[in-house]
């Protein structure tokens, strides 16, 4: 056993006995459905911060995008970070944070499709919301389990990567279904102190690295590059300007719609804790957002320009082990990162599969049932549905179907293509009526679908899905256009109802 498989096994067994222990310290505060679904509406600034930053940072983006955009646009990249900071995750807690908060607490929803079902008073639009997590988000949870194997793969090259895909699996469960969203909040706090070290100490070693020679070499040796050297140094990111616009606006404005990182808001515990919370949530995710692509950036020039046999996947990996591979120092850091990458992909799988839970156990089922489920039955039902999706993500992730991997890149702008227009219009306006909330869901649903089958008719699924960014830009777009311009051509049949649900801003 090498020195870096050895501290690595070591790293990872504490954190594995430390995030255990968290989810059976949690478990006594989760024994209500409020309790183990938004913690009982009581969740402090900082567990709620790093909660919103490390569900939306996964370690796809480390391994999968900051690789492959940090290769193909260099510096340029950057960009995409500093928009889901400014976008993706201040301008949300400042438009949104609040309103739903109070919104939620006066509608006593505890999901997105709950929030559907009582704002627009149909139990359909919670029916369709609920399949429409059920659909999309299980498949989109199986990608966090890819960035991972490559990296665990270069340290332990003898091990099967569906070992490491089982170790998160069975992580995730135990302290999810053990302690609900207290656990996980507090889990992704300590995942995210985990983060921002990696990250930092990542971006000192590879701006330190003798082929980069910090920020101003880093400019200069890159531009270089026989061919390719103007491309990377282009701040605005050369001939990818318009691939990057779309990239930034997908992974931005769709947290707006997300379901996983809009119920962040429901459980923080007050104004105050929401004033803090934006703070420290845009801190983080521009810690980790620009570091990733940052990070990105470097991999040209640390590996030689040669690209590694894996592809644009194992581009952050190879630069890991070609910095960090030598020396114990540098074998420790490694098994930091691995931390980092560990923790990222296990935020975000947990607030995933408790989402898509709670929309069958609490949403769906309910709905579908003449009788009224019991809350204890409810919450027996939501904790195996977590076990269920988390075995369903762990097989997904192992089987190399073409159309479930294709399916994941469509996730996020389906999600929230389908969501935002709803949920957003129907936060500030009175005059959104179940119609337009209607129009919303499915103009989000029909743009990607009719788009898919287009594109894929005259030039194959390939090609449809890599414009999936624009597809779920496009999806957003209009759904924020039509959900207005539905309700005005419709009317509330009960402006009683809607007045008193607005009363909620005015109140503490």
């Amino acid at each position: 056993m090498t020195n870096a498989q050895l501290y690595t096994i070591i790293a990872l067994g504490i954190y594995a006995i430390t995030m255990a222990l968290i989810g059976f310290l949690c478990a006594g505060k989760s024994k209500t459905l409020d309790g183990f679904l938004i913690g009982g509406r009581n969740i402090g600034a900082w567990a709620t911060a790093f909660s919103y930053g490390t569900t939306y940072f996964s370690a796809v983006v480390f391994v999968g995008y900051a690789g492959q955009h940090g290769w193909n646009i260099g510096v340029g990249s950057i960009w995409i970070g500093v928009g889901n900071a400014v976008l993706g995750c201040l301008l949300s807690w400042l438009l949104f944070a609040n309103k739903t908060r109070k919104m939620t607490k006066k509608l006593n929803a505890r999901t997105m499709p709950d929030f559907f079902e009582k704002r627009y008073d149909s139990k359909g639009l919670k029916i369709l919301a609920a399949v429409i997590i059920f659909v999309f988000l299980v498949p989109y949870s199986a990608a966090v389990y890819k960035g991972l194997s490559s990296l665990f793969g270069a340290i332990f090259p003898g091990v099967e990567t569906w070992v490491w895909m089982l170790i998160i699996a069975c992580l995730t469960a135990v302290y999810l279904v053990a302690g609900g969203y207290i656990a996980t909040a507090y889990t992704d706090l300590i995942q995210g102190i985990i983060m921002i070290v990696g990250v930092v100490c990542l971006i000192c070693a590879v701006l330190g690295h003798k082929s980069v020679g910090g920020i101003s070499g880093l400019m200069e040796n890159l531009s270089k590059i026989p061919g390719d050297g103007a491309q990377l140094t282009n701040i605005w990111g050369g001939s990818s300007f318009k691939f990057l616009c779309f990239n930034i606006m997908l992974t931005s404005f769709g947290t707006w719609g997300l379901p996983q990182m809009i119920g962040k808001f429901y459980a923080i515990k007050d104004t105050a804790a929401i004033r803090r919370g934006t703070i420290i949530s845009t801190i983080f995710c521009v810690v980790i957002g620009c570091g990733a692509y940052l990070i990105g950036s470097t991999s040209r020039l640390i590996l030689g320009g040669v690209m590694p046999e894996g592809g644009v996947d194992a581009v952050i990996p190879a630069v890991l082990m070609e910095v960090l591979g030598g020396g114990t120092l540098g074998i420790i850091l490694l098994a930091v990162i691995m931390i980092l990458l560990l923790s990222a992909s296990m935020s975000t799988l947990e607030a995933v599969v408790l989402t898509s839970a709670s929309a069958v156990a609490v949403d769906l089922i309910p709905s579908i049932r003449k009788k009224e489920t019991a809350p204890g039955t409810q919450m027996m039902t939501t904790r195996i549905l977590c076990l269920v999706f988390v075995a369903c993500s762990f097989i997904f992730a192992t089987q190399n179907i073409p159309i479930i991997v294709s399916l994941m890149s469509f996730s996020w702008g389906i999600v929230s293509g389908c969501f935002i227009g709803p949920y957003i219009w129907g936060l500030f306006s009175k005059k959104i009526t179940k119609i337009g909330a209607y129009s919303g869901v499915l103009s989000g649903l029909l743009v990607v679908g009719i788009s898919t089958l287009v594109i894929s008719l005259d030039s194959g699924f390939s090609a449809a899905a890599a414009k999936s960014p624009e597809m779920g830009v496009a999806a957003m777009a209009v759904s924020m256009v039509i959900v207005p311009l539905v309700s005005a051509l419709t009317k509330n049949k009960d402006t009683k109802r809607v007045d008193e649900i607005f009363g909620c801003y005015s109140e503490n």
